[in-house]
Order: C-alpha cells, then sequence, then structure tokens
C-alpha cells in the first residue's frame, strides 16, 4: 500500500514538473518580441513614408511629422510617371535584367567549373592549394585601389560598355563563388566519379552529368548572392559605362538624385519603382532563396 501511495506521489511530481517546464518553454520572451518589434519598425517606418511621399503632390508637403505621415489628399500615379520619364526608366531596366542574368549564368558556369578544379585538385597537387589561395585572396582587395586602372583598361580594350559590366562582374565574384563550390565539393563522394570512371566517362562528362547536378543548393546560393550583388551595385556601372547613356537602374538613381534631389516627391517615386523588379524577384524565389541558402550554409 505505502508503495503504491509513494508511486502515486512520484508520478504527480513528475507531472508538476513537466507542465512547470512546458509551461516555462511556452513563456513569452518578452526581450526578444520587443526587439523584433523595433526592428519591423525601423524597416516599416522609412518603407511606408517612401510610399506616403511619392503618391503626394509638391504642394502637400509640410514641415510638420502629422503632415508627413498623413496620406494624400489624392492618390495619383503622376510621380511614378514622371519620374519614369526622367529615368528612362524602362531602358534602365533592360540594362540591369540583361547584365544581372548574363552575370548570373555565366558565374554558375565558370565558377563552378573553376571550383570544382581547384577543389579536387588540392587533393592531389599542393600547386592548387597555392593557386587556391590566390584566387581567394583577391575577395579582400578593395575596390577603389582597382578603380582607376580598370577605367583605363577597359577604355583601351573598348569593353567600356555593358559587356565589360558583365566581365569585370564575372571576376569581382570569382574568389567568392569559388571558395563556396570548392567548399561544398567536400560533400560530394569521390567514389560517384570513380564509378563513372570505370563506366568510361571522360571528366568533362563525369562533371556535366554527376557533379553539377549534385550541386545545384551551392548554384541557388551563388545566383542569389550573385544577382543581389549585381543588381545593387553602382560604383562599375558608374565607372565603366559613364557618359555612355548605358545606365542601369542605380546609376540612373544616382544620376535622378544629383538632378532633382530636392524634388521628394519626385524622388521617393523614382526609388520606389527601382524597388519593385527586386521586390518582385524576392516574392518569386522566396522559398528557393531561403531554401538555396540554407542548404548552401550547411553544405558548404
Amino acid at each position: 500500500m505505502k508503495e503504491i501511495i509513494i508511486e502515486r506521489k512520484t508520478r504527480k511530481c513528475w507531472e508538476r514538473c513537466v507542465k512547470y517546464i512546458i509551461m516555462k518553454k511556452q513563456k513569452t520572451n518578452w526581450v526578444l518580441t520587443i526587439v523584433l518589434i523595433l526592428g519591423t519598425l525601423t524597416v516599416f517606418f522609412p518603407l511606408y513614408m517612401a510610399v506616403i511621399i511619392a503618391f503626394k503632390k509638391p504642394s502637400e508637403m509640410t514641415n510638420d511629422v502629422a503632415g508627413a505621415l498623413s496620406f494624400p489628399s489624392k492618390w495619383s500615379f503622376s510621380n511614378f510617371t514622371e519620374a519614369m520619364k526622367v529615368t528612362d526608366f524602362w531602358h534602365s531596366l533592360g540594362n540591369s535584367l540583361l547584365i544581372t542574368i548574363v552575370t548570373i549564368v555565366l558565374a554558375i558556369l565558370i565558377h563552378s567549373i573553376a571550383g570544382y578544379v581547384i577543389g579536387r585538385g588540392m587533393a592531389r597537387k599542393k600547386s592548387f592549394r597555392f593557386i587556391y589561395l590566390y584566387i581567394v585572396s583577391g575577395m579582400f582587395v578593395p575596390f577603389s585601389i582597382l578603380m582607376m586602372p580598370l577605367v583605363k583598361q577597359t577604355a583601351q580594350m573598348g569593353l567600356g560598355n555593358r559587356a565589360g559590366v558583365i566581365l569585370l562582374y564575372l571576376v569581382f565574384y570569382m574568389p567568392m563563388n569559388v571558395l563556396l563550390y570548392s567548399g561544398y565539393l567536400k560533400n560530394i563522394p569521390m567514389a560517384l566519379e570513380e564509378a563513372a570512371d570505370i563506366d568510361g566517362a571522360s571528366t568533362w562528362t563525369t562533371y556535366w552529368r554527376v557533379v553539377f547536378p549534385m550541386m545545384k543548393p551551392m548554384h541557388a546560393t551563388v545566383a542569389i548572392l550573385t544577382a543581389l550583388g549585381t543588381w545593387n551595385d553602382v560604383m562599375t556601372p558608374l565607372v565603366i559605362m559613364s557618359g555612355t547613356g548605358q545606365n542601369t537602374l542605380p546609376l540612373a538613381q544616382l544620376n535622378f538624385q544629383t538632378q532633382f534631389g530636392t524634388n521628394y516627391n519626385l524622388a521617393f517615386a523614382s526609388y520606389i519603382l527601382a524597388l519593385i523588379p527586386i521586390l518582385i524577384f524576392y516574392i518569386i524565389c522566396q522559398k528557393q532563396i531561403l531554401n538555396g541558402v540554407a542548404n548552401g550554409a550547411i553544405k558548404g
């Protein structure tokens, strides 16, 4: 009888402990919640201001906070229409899309091959490790040091255009992408390549039929990082294509800001137009972006 009573008390004690642990885990972390709210407001508030001001007329602009936060008396797209004319939006958008897409495709094809050759070569010859360190060290060279030599060289070679910008992007992103690809290769077993070699496949065939498809998570990661860096970059097009009339969206925004910086309604409308394409890209590819970055980080 005593044993039964002790067992019941022990069971009740364990139940209370479990309930306490569950309640403690479900307890709201107010510090983290407040930080998340503040972070959300920090991102949302400037975006709200940009959208509201973009739809307002210059006559509705006031110096007080309440007037700046108030909705426009009439929602009109006249600022957006004018901003598209001033910045030559469609032409700049086409240049940005062309440069970004071509850079992504070439980066995946070229940098993956370089990462494969260097990654597999480091296990066989020490000279490949030197090549690897030499390429990766390019990540630490500031663009300001290379700016003037690049301007002179591209002008002499006739590459002061979109092709020159794409070529430079391939060079700039090569260190980072080779680092990612060569690291990811460590997770692909050599036994697969050895089996393909036994079946009579060449190294080239083995790469395209076996290795390249298995690097899809890293392809996604490289594509995302390259796309964001290329799309938002303004310095390279400014240095290479300045004065040629071939503006990208960031470069068009920079030129617009120097001319119409005091016209806040037109300026914010222009900023919203530049934000829309990359926002659509994120909404469409949100799942692929998250999976690609997560898988690439884990396996790389």
